[in-house]
Parts: C-alpha cells; sequence; structure tokens
C-alpha cells in the first residue's frame, strides 16, 4: 500500500513528516510513502505578524483541501497549527508523543531572560509571548520575527535581536538544543505545543485504525483534548494572549493550568483544573469556564474592541 503525505516545506515539519512515517514502517515495512509538500498562506506571508494575518488554519488551510480533493490520504501537522473547528470531513486520527512543551530563550549574549539588559530586543510574533513577557520583564524590547527556525536564528546571529524565543521541541527535533539559553518552564505554552497530530478523512477507517495504532499516543490526546477544549470554549485564536499545559499522570488523572491576558501581561488570568484523562476535553472545558467567570469574559471583550 502507497500513501501519500501532505506536509509544509519547511525543515521541521520535513522532519516531523518523516518520524511519523518512520513509525508507520516500523509498525508495517510493507508500506510505501510519497511525501507532498504543499505551501500554506502563512508560509507565504512572512513580512506581518499573524495575529494581524488572521488566524484560522494560516500554515493549515491548502493541506486540507488536498486532503478533501484526495490528492493525499493524509497530513502531518505541529498541532498547535490546528484550528480547534477542523474542516466538515476531516479528523485528527493520531497524536504523537509529546515532545518537551515548553518555550526556551535563545540569547546572542548567553544571558537569562531576567539577566538581559534593560532595553533589549526581544523577538516573537506570539501575542502569548509577548504578554508574559512583558509580565515579567516590561523594560524589554519586544520586535516581531516571522520565518523557519533558521531564518529567525540567522536573525538573531546577525545581530537584529539580542535574543528570540521558540519552542523547545522545534529546535530539540532539529538537533538545535545547543542553541537554547534558557528552557521558559515558567512560561505557559501553546496549547498543542511539542505533540505533532496527523489528520485524515473522517471516513477512511482502515487508515484511522493503522495510525492509531502504530502512531497515537493516549495520554499525549488526553492532554491535546483538554487543551484544545480549553481554547475552543475561550473561542481564543491567534488575536488572544492565552496558553494552556495539561499533564496526564500514571494513575490517569489530568491536570491542567491555562492563562489568559490583555496584550500589555497587567490584565492576567491563570487558573488550574484537574480531574481524569477519560474526561479530558471536560476538565479543559471546566478551566475555560473557571477562567471567564474570574474576569476572563472582560479580558476577551476588550480585546475585540481593540481588534
Amino acid at each position: 500500500m502507497k500513501l501519500r503525505v501532505g506536509t509544509r516545506k519547511s525543515k521541521l515539519a520535513l522532519w516531523q513528516t518523516n518520524f511519523v512515517v518512520h513509525l508507520l514502517k516500523l509498525f508495517d515495512p510493507s508500506l510505501e510513502f510519497e511525501i507532498v509538500p504543499i505551501t500554506t498562506k502563512g508560509d507565504k506571508i512572512l513580512n506581518s505578524p499573524l495575529s494581524v494575518i488572521g488566524d484560522k488554519g494560516l500554515f493549515t488551510k491548502e493541506i486540507e483541501e488536498a486532503l478533501l480533493r484526495k490528492e493525499i490520504d493524509f497530513a502531518v501537522h505541529s498541532l498547535k497549527d490546528l484550528p480547534t473547528e477542523l474542516p466538515k470531513g476531516l479528523t485528527i486520527a493520531a497524536y504523537t508523543l509529546r515532545d518537551f512543551p515548553f518555550d526556551v530563550l535563545v540569547s546572542k549574549s548567553g544571558k537569562k531572560l531576567k539577566e538581559l539588559p534593560k532595553g533589549a530586543v526581544i523577538g516573537t510574533s506570539s501575542l502569548r509571548r509577548k504578554a508574559q513577557i512583558r509580565r515579567i520583564r516590561p523594560d524589554l524590547e519586544i520586535k516581531d520575527i516571522r520565518g523557519n527556525i533558521d531564518t529567525r536564528l540567522k536573525k538573531l546571529d546577525e545581530g537584529l535581536y539580542d535574543a528570540i524565543i521558540l519552542a523547545q521541541s522545534s529546535l530539540e527535533r532539529l538537533n538545535l538544543e545547543k542553541r537554547i539559553t534558557e528552557i521558559l518552564d515558567y512560561f505557559i505554552p501553546a496549547v498543542g505545543q511539542g505533540i505533532m497530530a496527523v489528520e485524515t478523512r473522517e471516513d477512511d477507517n482502515e487508515l484511522i485504525q493503522l495510525l492509531r495504532e502504530a502512531v497515537n499516543d493516549p495520554a499525549s490526546e488526553a492532554e491535546a483534548k483538554a487543551e484544545r477544549s480549553f481554547l475552543k470554549t475561550l473561542e481564543g485564536g491567534c488575536q488572544v494572549p492565552m496558553g494552556a499545559l495539561a499533564v496526564v499522570e500514571a494513575d490517569g488523572s489530568l491536570f491542567i493550568k491555562g492563562f489568559i491576558s490583555d496584550l500589555e501581561g497587567k490584565e492576567y488570568i491563570e487558573a488550574s483544573e484537574q480531574g481524569h484523562a477519560l474526561k479530558a476535553e471536560l476538565v479543559g472545558e471546566k478551566l475555560a469556564k473557571k477562567i471567564l467567570q474570574m474576569g476572563g469574559v472582560k479580558i476577551l471583550h476588550s480585546l475585540r474592541e481593540q481588534g
């Protein structure tokens, strides 16, 4: 059986796709694969922050359209790129074992976030990261940065920034972990960060079964579902600084913490919730409702007025 796999063209996206293909080959060595690189809107527009372009499927839409047209059989995404509402007819068949979910600081001087000099320029386009930086270091200058990992590191090395923030899992996957200055484990990461999602057509039962057996990690699936339920309930996207991290323990219990903030990191609400991994979506929803009651509604309202 030959399967066509859709992916973005970046080095990281291709690494992720090859990783999933490797798991499938280990499971069934007779399988054959054709990797189909696809350019998405988010790959084309590199001069604007994501929050300005809009947030619905910037890095996934063209790949999903290829799936629906049956030009590919499945797609591999960074889960954090996938909107909580998938197009009709598509489903997430598998979630890979989660890598490190944290953000990291890469700085030119080797200084950590709290050690950077006043006025130092830090690069990120993420509203979530910006709000958390401003809470801790309101004296830093934040500048937008776009492009793949190599492009961002090159801009740092050229002196356009004093430091940049990236996902730990991205650097680890590309063997660039030596570039990490500090693991920002006190930041709350993006929903789904560190997990890859395999998307298929929902009527492709045989392929779904194969992916669930060969690729899916149940604990990561529960964490992903809790976080995505949190995001969906808050109706958050690129225009809202928010994040969540769920952890499934060995006994099946699930713990999730999340936050929502204004753009300056001044109005900031963080809370946590726990329950069972089998009720992951319910736990995520419960946390979102708790944050809304704590003042999240007010923050969302003012962000929409600004937008």
